[in-house]
């Protein structure tokens, strides 16, 4: 799953669209699937899924806490001819990390945790190997250089530990990473996009509630959320949800061998966009959701870094201000954006190619000037 790119789009408007640019009460209505906008909206998915080889898209959007539209385009099983449905679920990759990043800060607020906690000391949250003799910087690395991407290494490149050793488990896979994968850089002086590093979070929200990480997510964000249909993947085709979609492979890539149900906490989760949709508007700040953090946490959450200001904790983030976060993996490419505008919105597909993921970010964009009551 790449590092999050910023967009020129959003560069732009930060000059342009100033936060609350209309009264927050002001009514936006629901979309006619059969009307003019929709029409013009499918437009631009069948384009976009012809060019990039994509049989199914889904997506969804809100404006001020309230749903808008949902469409589904093309197939959820080309093979049977499924057609897709806005009830569909996708694997959403990397989009999981701000629920991970919430619930973490979930912890925090209950004085549970502290950001500047360590992590892998003797007396640390997960001590490995009973935290001796440990590689050079490890030690130093806190939960906040975890959020944040910045604990020096453990990057997503060739050696991403979490595409490694797929039998083993996360706390067998953690020890190794430790022991075998050292630090380039002291943590908090660089950014390094970690899938690992919010694999080692979701074993933080384990060691700290004694529940299964998927568990303590469901009952304390998605459930408050209003959302009940998200889970964690399986790995095979065998084990696909009884409403999830099918991954299609493009340039040799296969979607069902990889360890995905192993990625909980950093890339496992499957959802409808609704679903994300929902969890977006409970944290945007906005008065007609109430947000599950209070204000100043959520402030400190979408805080960049010295190392990297266009990425917080477990979401990336501009001067407009707009939260978003992409997602990729074999056979999944998957956006979640919510704008100082007060829109939300969630685009997945089934397959991905080329350069998919800008796209995408650029479709959902193109989208919402397709009804232009919304005010995107």
């Amino acid at each position: 799953m790449p590092p999050i790119d910023r967009r020129n789009c959003l560069k732009r408007l930060a000059f342009t669209l100033p936060a609350l640019a209309f009264p927050r009460a002001w009514a936006v209505p629901t979309l006619d699937p059969a009307g003019k906008e929709a029409e013009a909206i499918e437009a631009l998915a069948q384009k976009f899924m012809k060019e990039f080889s994509v049989p199914g898209l889904s997506v969804a959007f809100a404006h001020q806490g309230k749903m808008v539209f949902r469409g589904a385009y093309g197939f959820a099983d080309e093979t049977s001819q499924e057609k897709l449905t806005p009830e569909h679920t996708f694997r959403i990759a990397s989009v999981s990390k701000p629920l991970t990043s919430v619930a973490i800060y979930g912890l925090i607020e209950q004085g549970k945790l502290k950001p500047d906690a360590k992590v892998f000391v003797p007396d640390g949250l997960l001590a490995v190997d009973g935290g001796k003799k440990l590689p050079p910087k490890v030690g130093d690395v806190t939960v906040h250089h975890l959020l944040t991407h910045t604990a020096g290494g453990w990057g997503n490149d060739r050696d991403d530990p979490m595409f490694q050793h797929p039998e083993l488990g996360h706390a067998d896979l953690i020890a190794r990473t430790v022991r075998d994968h050292p630090l380039q850089n002291d943590p908090g002086t660089s950014y390094a996009y970690s899938n690992f590093g919010y694999c080692v979070l979701g074993r933080i929200v384990e060691k700290l509630t004694g529940k299964p990480y998927d568990q303590h997510v469901r009952e304390t964000v998605l459930e408050r959320c209003d959302i009940h249909t998200m889970k964690i993947a399986g790995n095979t085709l065998a084990e696909r949800g009884a409403d999830e979609v099918v991954y299609y492979g493009r340039n040799g890539e296969n979607p069902y061998n990889m360890n995905v149900r192993r990625m909980d906490s950093h890339g496992g989760w499957i959802a409808r966009p609704e679903d994300l949709v929902k969890f977006l508007t409970h944290f945007d700040g906005l008065a007609e959701t109430p947000d599950l953090l209070r204000e100043a946490t959520l402030k400190e959450m979408f805080r960049g870094t010295k190392a990297n200001a266009g990425y917080a904790s477990g979401w990336a983030v501009n001067a407009v201000p707009n939260h978003w976060h992409n997602g990729s993996l074999p056979g999944t490419a998957s956006i979640a954006v919510t704008t100082a505008s007060g829109m939300c919105w969630a685009g997945f597909t089934n397959a991905r190619s080329g350069d998919i993921n800008s796209a995408l970010d650029r479709l959902m964009w193109d989208m919402t000037k397709c009804a232009p009551e919304w005010r995107a």
